[in-house]
């Protein structure tokens, strides 16, 4: 790989990457990590690439690995909680930031399938691929997030 290759890839994938890495860990500064790892993965990667979009699912796929390696680490439970960092983000209106709250406050296995179904667009069957799932898996998980966010967001609405 090329570094105008290397370069182009950082540009491209770098903030999904990180996007990715923060619904799974819900901290900024362990999602800046992660994205760095995954790059210098992506740099010393000896696999030759199909194309881009090879190389978009294989950060993906890179990236929700080391996700699941910090969430199983030690470090992971001694970390900042998420209200911090919710306030430290500007939003453009409240409801974004309820949204974004309610996605956050949803169990860490329903979050990263709900982030790459409906923010990066991809079908259940490649969620599923990307997380490591059944496909059927993928499925539920996303039917109970949705279930658990219309409830979330009902409680907010009611509640303002």
């Amino acid at each position: 790989m090329t570094k105008e290759e290397f370069a182009g890839y950082v540009r491209d994938y770098a903030d999904t990457v990180y996007r990715v890495a923060f619904h799974a860990c819900g901290n900024a500064a362990d999602s800046e990590d992660i994205m760095q790892e995954v790059l210098l993965k992506l740099y010393r990667a000896p696999v030759e690439f199909e194309s881009r979009e090879h190389v978009r699912r294989w950060v993906i796929r890179v990236a929700v690995n080391e996700s699941r390696k910090l969430l199983a680490s030690a470090w992971f439970r001694k970390s900042a909680p998420l209200e911090e960092y919710a306030a430290a983000l500007a939003f453009q209106s409240p409801e974004e930031s309820s949204l974004f709250l309610a996605v956050m406050a949803l169990p860490k296995k329903y979050r990263t399938p709900i982030y790459l179904h409906y923010y990066e667009g991809y079908s259940v069957k490649e969620t599923a691929a990307l997380c490591g799932l059944k496909e059927s898996t993928a499925q539920t998980r996303l039917q109970r997030a949705r279930e658990k966010l219309k409830t979330l967001l009902k409680t907010i609405e009611e509640g303002s």
